[in-house]
């Protein structure tokens, strides 16, 4: 078995709390929860867009350890309201169609903010997309 790598999106809370984006071990990587928050700090408007940011984040975090969004075997999905969840269908089949994760989607008392609507964990087996 090949060794632990810590894989960092630069963010300060990684080493305010003491956690990483994600960690990788041998191909198997475990990205922690993402957000729809942008670059300057503002959070994206809308469930939908927050969706779109926070995959984006988890693949860029994937991207670092030699895999992709295609490559994930399981989403848990954290809602602030499930009512929105039908909303972000279309997101999701744009990035897991064809790869079909396992998935769990479930409403939270609160996320880290008013603002957030939804929170996204990706674990993935780097190289094991079906395209």
């Amino acid at each position: 078995m090949t060794g632990r790598q810590l894989i960092s999106s630069g963010g300060p809370w990684e080493d305010i709390i003491g956690y990483s984006r994600a960690v990788k071990v041998g191909d198997s990587i475990w990205v922690s929860g993402c957000t729809g928050t942008l670059a300057d700090g503002t959070v994206a408007e809308g469930i939908v867009a927050q969706a779109r940011r926070a995959l984006e984040v988890a693949g860029g975090a994937l991207a670092q350890g030699g895999a992709r969004l295609q490559d994930a075997v399981m989403l848990h999905i954290y809602l602030a309201d499930f009512a929105e969840f039908e909303s972000i269908y279309p997101v999701l089949q744009e990035h897991f169609g064809k790869t079909k994760p396992a998935m769990t989607a479930v409403q939270v008392a609160a996320l880290i903010s008013p603002q957030h609507r939804i929170e996204i964990e990706v674990q993935a087996v780097a190289g094991s997309a079906l395209d």
